[in-house]
């Protein structure tokens, strides 16, 4: 597998997204929901690679899917967003291991960064700073209705909107990260650069800078511990995201 800088650039950019994105999810208090859906991705994996087409794009087209599926049921039942969740993923992961063709499965399930092109680094680039944008204007939004429903909609904010915003930004981040790090650990880049800036901030501006740091740095020293030891880009890219959440249980605020 060899490495290049559209590589680098990418993981740079949908490493930040992701931590910025995961500072939101820990705060909202639904950390498992990226998760989730980087196995709602798995079908759309599996379908791409058996017709030839980017795998990023076959994960968007599923995650768009689920992510619709969930607000539809959503707005049809008394469930929270997190059950609902976990009835599409699982029905995801179980159409995904019958639809990826086996010697792509570890490719899918981990990653391989190697496969990324220049219009895919062109595409993650334009696509994260876009999420970054996005986040920054639903962010207080989400967490205030978070707190009181009541209190989000005398501001005049529309909770089912932001809602459906929410889980769209998180199906672009799911969709480029499966790239990266694949559909069983991008939840992980998602979460654990997040959780491990959080042990460490003493205010809100700390905590999103530090996520999207610590998820940038996580994919990059990540990378080049492959470059060094020849081992599977996407578990090293966690591994060292866990090092640094342990680091930071020791200088915890």
């Amino acid at each position: 597998m060899d490495i290049n800088l559209f590589n680098f650039i990418t993981a740079i950019f949908v490493g930040g997204a992701a931590g910025y994105l995961g500072s939101l999810m820990i705060t909202k208090r639904m950390a498992l929901v990226g998760d989730a859906l980087g196995h709602v991705a798995l079908p759309g994996m599996g379908l791409a690679l058996l017709l030839g087409f980017n795998v990023s794009l076959g994960a968007f087209v599923f995650l768009l899917l689920g992510v619709f599926s969930v607000w539809f049921l959503e707005r049809k039942s008394d469930l929270p967003t997190e059950t609902l969740v976990g009835v599409i993923f699982v029905l995801s992961l179980a159409l995904g291991f019958l639809i990826t063709p086996e010697p792509e499965l570890l490719h899918a399930l981990v990653g391989d960064i190697s496969r990324v092109s220049l219009l895919d680094a062109v595409v993650s680039v334009i696509l994260s700073v876009s999420v970054l944008f996005v986040v920054n204007k639903i962010y207080k939004k989400i967490i205030l209705a978070s707190l009181s429903e009541d209190l989000a909609i005398s501001n005049k904010i529309d909770i089912k909107k932001n809602n459906l915003i929410y889980l769209l930004v998180i199906a672009v981040i799911v969709a480029l990260g499966v790239k990266v790090v694949g559909s069983l650990l991008i939840g992980a880049l998602v979460i654990v650069p997040a959780a491990a800036s959080r042990n460490i901030s003493r205010n809100m501006r700390q905590y999103v800078l530090r996520a999207i740091f610590l998820g940038s740095l996580s994919c990059v020293l990540g990378i080049g511990l492959f470059m060094i030891t020849g081992f599977p880009v996407g578990p090293l890219i966690i591994l060292t995201s866990v090092f640094f959440f342990i680091i930071s249980l020791i200088f915890k605020k």
